[in-house]
């Protein structure tokens, strides 16, 4: 008897509790809030789901502490799911296009950017089933929709995601070519200079 802690009846040693998840949010709170600003594709929606995420993660039912990281990121999700709301969306409709112009993706990293300018609908499913590994069935479940809707929306973001990169290597290739014949230009002058002498 000696030793043995006394504990509320509800609470086991093995429950996360109200101080584990201020440790994982303080701890994580970069990855989280990535995670929040990646599904919501805004900054200031992406602070409000994490601080929401923080407040249901403390207030939630009890799980085990094992579980309290993946908990921590499935809160996130699920907030930013009730406040964006994505919907599927067909590929040929002319509402299948990004959710924020170019503009809004070039303060972003570019890998970031090519996430962000995603559909919602395409954005949810690239980071559940692909960043977060949720399966086609969770990821059907959690949006509301069918598992051919999910796999669709993967197949769109990833072919977004690629155009995205391509662009961005074509943008630095220009660039790399703009910056050698700014050289070249520089150096004609100073052969010119050279030879006068």
């Amino acid at each position: 008897m000696l030793g043995k802690r006394k504990s509320n009846k509800h609470e086991t040693p093995a429950d996360a509790v109200a101080a584990d998840f201020c440790r994982i949010f303080d701890r994580d709170m970069d990855r989280l809030y990535l995670l929040s600003f990646l599904l919501t594709a805004d900054p200031q929606l992406a602070e409000d789901c994490f601080v929401r995420g923080l407040d249901d993660a403390i207030k939630s039912n009890r799980v085990f502490k094992e579980w309290a990281d993946a908990w921590a990121r499935r809160t996130i999700i699920q907030n930013a799911i009730q406040m964006i709301r994505p919907q599927p969306t067909n590929a040929d409709a002319p509402g299948a296009t990004p959710d924020h112009s170019p503009s809004d993706a070039a303060e972003s990293p570019a890998r970031i950017a090519a996430i962000t300018v995603l559909p919602a609908f395409e954005r949810f499913v690239f980071i559940l089933s692909v960043l977060e590994r949720y399966s086609d069935q969770d990821c059907s479940l959690l949006l509301g929709s069918t598992r051919a809707q999910v796999i669709a929306a993967r197949t769109r973001a990833l072919q977004g995601i690629g155009e995205s990169a391509e662009l961005q290597q074509q943008s630095s290739i220009a660039s790399d070519e703009r910056s050698r014949q700014g050289k070249r230009r520089a150096q004609i002058p100073l052969l010119q200079l050279a030879a006068s002498v």
